[in-house]
């Protein structure tokens, strides 16, 4: 009997260890399999099919998630359009609405923090510079490899019994046999392999100064609104009777104006808190260093930071900025003509706001400190964040004009003279023959303007009916501004008003929402369209260049 379980344990341990080879070994196989893929994805993906991919897939998903948790209440539920029209404007950070803003849980809040939050621009920026630094890690481990291969580290030794330490560009050997060479670290002889080496140090260096830099900024934004929200009555009480929890109202704001999504978990967006200037002076240099100055924001500090260290890849950063092929880290001249650009067009928007707007109903009630504020809020907002103070139907349209022109600008837009054929160098790497088809591709690509001209027409069509019946409210001006903001990933709107209504409709409310939330169905997709090809313009800010205009 004994030997019969000794035998049968025996068994069952040759079993399990055989069971354990087969799983580790399926594990191995799963690892390699990932693995390859990212390598694939890595060297052979488009960066633009990536991040298409990127923003539909959260889309979808952060849709299927707002419908799990459901709304505040019962009464009213969003349509699934609504909903996935909701998902794509916080992914996209364009805080365009067809509903309002109270409908939503805490804890769909919480899901739109989320969504804003990896979809804003310094956060999918950091995702591009991991990827950048694998890439370059990559290159410089199968550099290394061939190099050792070729004998270059031990050449009297077999090449199976060189153990071969790779790790950030450098070899450590460890053992070489038929030799007396003490082990030692390895760095490349050759010119170019140091500079690759450098350069890859350089951009590991910049991963962690943007990651500080977006969790400091954030964390400090959230810190003074929560600070200036528990000392000042007035905005507590708005929180209160709006049944807003202090943190997420903080988290939600703070998230989405250095997003530059623009999204306000109350219905008036920023209008109800238009005479707490404080409040709006926190968040105004919230929606500067996230967008518009986060390149110059960006340089300084890196500035800084080489002021109080010695480290080769704070001067390859700040000399080298083309190599280093990050969009947002730019030359010292252009950084600096940014900044005098953004500050130009805010002062420009300002002094016009405020000559046109002073005595209007849309500041109606303020001081004259509260009106200037207000005025330098609303015109910080009109590039790419999209919060208000004030209501744009209300507004003059020049102003709405200047609006849609601001817009419709990109945030890096600069005033950068040159000389003669000086060109100013992109960031990048160095431009490679194009095939054909790439060519053929580009020729058949329009400019940002006949695209926005196309979708303005097709809206203009799929809504002929209520612009005949409902002019005041449907007009081409509206429709433009909805349309630019979308584009422009910004999320100004001039709303809809029962009251413009030529024949009145019985029923019709008011609601705090944009003026999209009227649209058709066909055009409520068209505008998810708008906003899909607003956040990726960058890649195709070229475009329209093989139609010659004399």
């Amino acid at each position: 009997m004994m030997s019969f379980f000794s035998s049968l344990g025996k068994e069952v341990a040759f079993l399990c260890s055989a069971s354990w080879i087969k799983l580790a070994c399926i594990c191995r196989s799963l690892c390699f399999l990932l693995s390859c893929c990212f390598r694939f994805l890595l060297l052979r993906v488009n960066s633009f099919c990536i991040q298409v991919f990127y923003f539909v897939f959260l889309s979808f998903l952060g849709f299927w998630v707002l419908k799990a948790l459901g709304p505040r209440t019962d009464s009213f539920r969003p349509r699934d359009l609504d909903l996935f029209f909701t998902s794509v404007s916080a992914t996209t950070v364009s805080s365009m609405s067809t509903v309002e803003m109270e409908v939503f849980s805490n804890s769909q809040l919480v899901v739109m923090t989320v969504l804003m939050f990896i979809g804003g621009e310094v956060f999918i920026s950091l995702v591009g510079l991991h990827l950048r630094k694998s890439k370059l890690r990559w290159r410089i481990r199968t550099e290394d490899k061939v190099a050792s291969a070729d004998g270059n580290l031990c050449p009297s030794a077999p090449t199976n019994d060189i153990v071969d330490h790779i790790e950030l560009g450098v070899v450590a050997k460890t053992d070489c046999l038929n030799s007396q060479v003490e082990p030692q670290f390895y760095r490349p002889q050759d010119k170019s392999s140091d500079l690759d080496y450098l350069k890859y140090c350089s951009v590991r260096f910049l991963c962690y100064v943007v990651l500080g830099y977006l969790l400091v900024v954030q964390v400090l934004g959230v810190a003074a609104v929560s600070l200036y929200i528990t000392l000042v009555p007035s905005a507590r009480d708005v929180l209160k009777k709006k049944g807003l929890k202090m943190v997420t109202f903080s988290v939600f704001t703070t998230v989405s104006t250095f997003a530059s999504c623009g999204f306000v978990p109350t219905n008036e967006n920023m209008i109800i808190f238009s005479k707490n200037s404080g409040l709006l002076l926190i968040l105004i240099p919230q929606a500067l260093l996230g967008n518009m100055l986060f390149p110059s924001s960006l340089r300084l500090t890196l500035w800084l930071i080489g002021r109080f260290s010695e480290k080769d890849e704070i001067g390859y950063l700040l000399s080298r900025t083309s190599e280093i092929g990050y969009k947002h880290l730019l030359p010292s001249l252009y950084s600096s003509l940014l900044g005098v650009t953004v500050l130009g067009f805010v002062g420009i928007q300002f002094i016009m706001f405020c000559s046109m707007q002073w005595d209007s109903e849309s500041l109606n009630g303020l001081s004259s400190c509260e009106k200037i504020v207000g005025a330098l809020f609303q015109c910080v907002n009109s590039r790419h964040t999209g919060e208000t103070v004030v209501d744009l139907s209300t507004v003059a349209p020049a102003i709405l004009v200047l609006f849609v022109v601001m817009m419709y600008l990109p945030p890096y837009t600069s005033f950068l003279p040159v000389k003669g054929n000086e060109r100013f160098p992109e960031n990048g790497e160095r431009r490679k023959p194009k095939q054909s088809y790439r060519l053929l591709l580009e020729n058949l690509k329009f400019s940002q303007l006949s695209y926005l001209a196309i979708f303005i027409i097709v809206i203009c069509i799929t809504e002929r009916k209520k612009m005949k019946e409902d002019p005041l409210n449907f007009n081409v001006l509206n429709i433009v501004v909805e349309v630019v903001s979308a584009y422009g990933n910004v999320g100004f709107t001039t709303g809809y008003s029962c009251e413009r209504q030529l024949r009145p409709v019985k029923g019709c409310e008011d609601k705090w929402y944009g003026f999209s939330g009227k649209w058709s169905d066909e055009s409520k997709i068209i505008l998810i369209v708008v906003m899909f090809f607003g956040r990726l313009k960058k890649f195709n800010m070229k475009g329209g260049r093989a139609w010659i205009l004399l």
